[in-house]
């Protein structure tokens, strides 16, 4: 399984590396995060410098992609070239945005009619692109999902991680990274946000291991 986390020119920490973080508590041979740029060096909004694992072309083919979020995604949308390489179908692939990466699947055509979740500054952007901003930190339609608040990431993380590989896995990452003391409490918060949005929502399971399954019973 491979999850792909876009992060562009400007990105913001945040997004990106607790996303990363929160991602990686999963420990199975064939699960493998991602960091997908447009260059094979990226610098963030405080100056840190990032080497990318992949490239967008490859970050295309990923069972899952979050679009991470920075102070020029404005400059990304405005950028023909660079948004046509970014070919998504939420028919075969969980699709998740974290604040300013809204504006990107909006752009995209991808919240079309669905209310979306973004951060303050990004709302009035997503609203001119069509889309009704949430006062929420999460929200998803289907396999789409978005967040609003840089310390929402970890809802986005927990979406996908309950959507491929269970609840338990989920509620496993968030209260590994949670802080001593109030572990219970961030689990019991962090999936308050999803669990609407998992209802009848089965993990996504590989023909692999659907023979797996079979052989097993």
């Amino acid at each position: 399984m491979h999850i792909a986390i876009l992060t562009f020119e400007g990105f913001n920490e945040l997004d990106s590396l607790i996303a990363l973080g929160v991602l990686n508590r999963v420990r199975k041979p064939d699960w493998r995060v991602s960091i997908a740029s447009p260059a094979a060096r990226v610098r963030s909004m405080n100056g840190v410098v990032l080497e990318s694992h992949i490239g967008l072309q490859e970050a295309c083919t990923a069972d899952a992609v979050i679009v991470g979020s920075g102070r020029l995604t404005r400059d990304v949308v405005a950028d023909a070239a660079l948004m046509a390489q970014l070919r998504f179908d939420p028919a075969r692939q969980l699709l998740a945005a974290q604040c300013s990466g809204t504006l990107v699947l909006a752009k995209l055509g991808l919240l079309d009619g669905v209310p979306a979740c973004t951060d303050l500054t990004t709302k009035p952007w997503v609203q001119e692109a069509g889309v009704d901003v949430l006062n929420q930190p999460f929200f998803a339609n289907g396999n789409v999902a978005t967040a609003g608040g840089c310390l929402a990431s970890h809802y986005l993380a927990a979406w996908i991680i309950a959507r491929l590989e269970g609840i338990e896995a989920a509620e496993s990452a968030i209260h590994y990274v949670a802080p001593v003391g109030e572990k219970d409490d961030y689990v019991s918060r962090a999936m308050r946000h999803i669990a609407p949005f998992l209802q009848n929502k089965a993990p996504t399971v590989r023909p692999q291991e659907m023979a797996d399954q079979r052989s097993a019973g």
